[in-house]
């Protein structure tokens, strides 16, 4: 694969996961439990969809036709996002919404890590800006599902439920492809794999002191980033998330 076209596929990847878990964490905005934690999940939205506009801008320039992130973000169809299945699942109660960030945020906040000290000068300027806002998601969202998983017994059950549900989605993270092979190749991005066992230690730990059990289960969704195949969960985001750019094409205000 064309060294270009590989690394637009993985800008997209990169924008799409902060773009979709962004959006679904926005829609909590004046639903959560209480006041502290509606602005921290609207600051975590922000900051997710502010990294959406650097990973899509540097996806366009590389596709060199013109789309900006904007375009890419409102005017693309489903089958063409590359995003996680993860990120796009719905956000259920409080307790499966922090369970899927805090799954998110361990594995952006490695990939981050490892981007900073990528080949492209260009991606490791944004993986610096994005890993000082994923630092203090994984910090927030770890020290909730221990809060949660430690706290009453049914705060305990709910976030037990949310981990055997959200589990089996974890291992495409770290699924490769041509993608991941032409970039690791050229030193621009990390082999998925190697992210692993940073990864499976970081959650062993924060899940030992929520006295939360792993599940064994080792099977594994493939979703956007190599099957392409996404569930209905991403029609309805996007439904939500575009209708007004495509009801008013290029509209501005």
């Amino acid at each position: 694969m064309a060294q270009d076209q590989a690394l637009f596929e993985y800008l997209l990847r990169l924008g799409d996961n902060t773009l979709v878990l962004g959006h679904r964490v926005s829609e909590w905005c004046g639903h959560s439990p209480v006041l502290e934690e509606d602005i921290a999940l609207a600051n975590t939205a922000l900051d997710l969809i502010g990294q959406t506009q650097l990973w899509l801008g540097l996806a366009g320039e590389v596709e060199g036709k013109g789309r900006d992130a904007d375009t890419l973000a409102m005017l693309r169809d489903i089958w063409d996002f590359r995003n996680l299945l993860l990120v796009e699942l719905p956000n259920g109660d409080f307790g499966q919404t922090l369970m899927r960030q805090f799954l998110f945020d361990a594995w952006q906040s490695i990939n981050l890590g490892r981007l900073m000290n990528s080949t492209d000068p260009r991606i490791a300027e944004i993986a610096a800006k994005a890993s000082k806002e994923a630092a203090y998601h994984v910090e927030r969202s770890g020290d909730t599902v221990v809060g949660l998983g430690d706290g009453t017994d049914e705060s305990h059950a709910r976030m037990q439920k949310a981990l055997d549900y959200l589990w089996p989605y974890v291992g495409e993270m770290f699924l490769s492809d041509d993608v991941d092979a032409t970039l690791v190749k050229a030193g621009i991005a990390p082999d998925p794999a190697s992210l692993r066992d940073d990864y499976d230690a970081l959650i062993g730990r924060v899940m030992d002191s929520a006295t939360l059990t792993i599940p064994d289960s080792r099977f594994t969704h493939k979703g956007g980033k190599t099957g392409k195949t996404h569930t209905e969960h991403l029609g309805h985001v996007l439904t939500s998330m575009q209708w007004l750019q495509r009801a008013y094409p290029g509209a501005s205000w």
